[in-house]
């Protein structure tokens, strides 16, 4: 038997009067998965405990099933390892937006998803007047970046707001900060490393230039989430299964590396609508040759949804059914004699009226091989799987169900 996750980024949504009521993933055409829905059990699943952060790590980590109260640290410890830079226990990594503001408020989580050229320009010219021997800055993926605090006298405990949840708020209300003598220290030096961003990005000729092509300049850094070096038992230790990861964003890669997992980023995968799905499909079946099972995470529909753009939204769900789910399907039968089950599902919904993650339970299917299916159950989406036979998973239920011998 091979498994498969196809985990789409924030594609569970409300309800939207515009569609006549249904969510963009009942609106959208999805052929693909209705096919592996007429051999599923559905569920839903819950990713984002009360008492943890609404980001993506814990979204993740929660399927994949390590003990948050264990193995959580920060985000930007987790895309540290996934950007390939190990950390010792004497530094503190933040992940690091590159924003927009505009008149005191927040814009733009992302700068318009600045392009990687641009944004590695701006944050190379941010590391020769920001770095020292306390601070350091590191390229990500588009506004993705990082940012490390090296010594003792840093903590990451800091209270902070996440720049996907803040649109419209005034930027400076909302900057880090901390009560304890470790947590002040750290949050005045943030505070401090903020403002310089700003003087710094304002007039610099990538801003200017984008200015001048109508896009959001990104002049102002955002760090949040910082994270001491995680620990965490590998994922074969978890399941006894080999495993694997592809993704385009390190907080994915992250995870993977940090439990001993095989991680791709596949030529052409941006984290953006723009991503390559074909190369995606295919670095995971590449994968399934050698491991028992691949985590296929798509970042894109995440993004649409941040931006409130339905529309693009609906897009992007359709072409991960098609290019990617279908694509996957197609070329298993064609390369495999295993059996295989697949599980569908997002990690959070972002609901392109909130623009930001809820912890509402996630809806999920799993298909394919000694499958008892739900026969009153044809589609999947938000409303379907609330009738589904596995209601309220947490924790590991869900890597258990879908490893479970015999049928589900």
């Amino acid at each position: 038997m091979k498994y498969v996750v196809f985990l789409i980024d924030g594609m569970a949504d409300y309800p939207i009067p515009e569609l006549g009521g249904k969510t963009p993933l009942e609106y959208a055409s999805t052929p693909n998965m209705d096919k592996l829905a007429s051999n599923a059990v559905f569920g839903t699943f819950l990713t984002l405990p009360k008492g943890y952060s609404t980001s993506s790590d814990v979204a993740n980590m929660s399927i994949l099933g390590w003990d948050l109260s264990e193995c959580l640290t920060g985000r930007g410890a987790v895309e540290s390892y996934g950007a390939g830079i190990e950390m010792d226990d004497h530094t503190i990594a933040f992940r690091m937006n590159l924003i927009t503001v505009k008149d005191g408020i927040l814009l733009d989580y992302s700068a318009g998803h600045i392009s990687e050229e641009e944004a590695k320009e701006l944050i190379d010219y941010l590391k020769t007047h920001l770095e020292s021997d306390k601070v350091g800055i590191r390229s990500g993926v588009s506004y993705r970046n990082l940012l490390y605090l090296y010594g003792d006298e840093f903590t990451a405990d800091v209270d902070y707001e996440k720049p996907d949840s803040s649109h419209g708020q005034y930027w400076e209300d909302i900057l880090p900060c901390a009560n304890d003598p470790l947590g002040v220290k750290t949050g005045e030096l943030l505070v401090e490393l903020i403002y310089k961003s700003k003087e710094l990005l304002e007039n610099h000729p990538v801003n200017k230039k984008r200015l001048a092509e109508g896009k959001y300049p990104a002049n102002l850094i955002w760090p949040w989430s910082g994270g001491s070096r995680p620990k965490m038992p590998s994922f074969y230790d978890l399941y006894g299964k080999s495993g694997a990861v592809v993704s385009a964003v390190d907080v994915i890669l992250g995870l993977g590396r940090l439990g001993n997992m095989t991680v791709v980023k596949p030529e052409g995968a941006t984290g953006w609508i723009d991503t390559n799905f074909e190369n995606k499909a295919k670095a995971g079946l590449d994968l399934l040759q050698t491991h028992d099972f691949v985590y296929v995470h798509v970042e894109a529909v995440d993004e649409c949804g941040h931006l409130g753009d339905l529309k693009l939204k609906i897009k992007a769900i359709e072409d991960t059914d098609c290019r990617l789910i279908g694509t996957f399907i197609d070329g298993y039968q064609s390369r495999f004699t295993e059996e295989l089950r697949a599980a569908v599902l997002p990690d959070h919904p972002v609901p392109v009226s909130m623009r930001a993650h809820t912890r509402d339970k996630v809806p999920f299917m799993i298909s394919g091989a000694n499958i008892d299916p739900d026969s009153n159950i044809n589609y999947y989406n938000e409303k379907t799987s609330i009738g589904g036979k596995y209601i309220d998973l947490k924790s590991r239920e869900l890597m258990d169900l879908l490893f479970k011998d015999g049928k589900i």
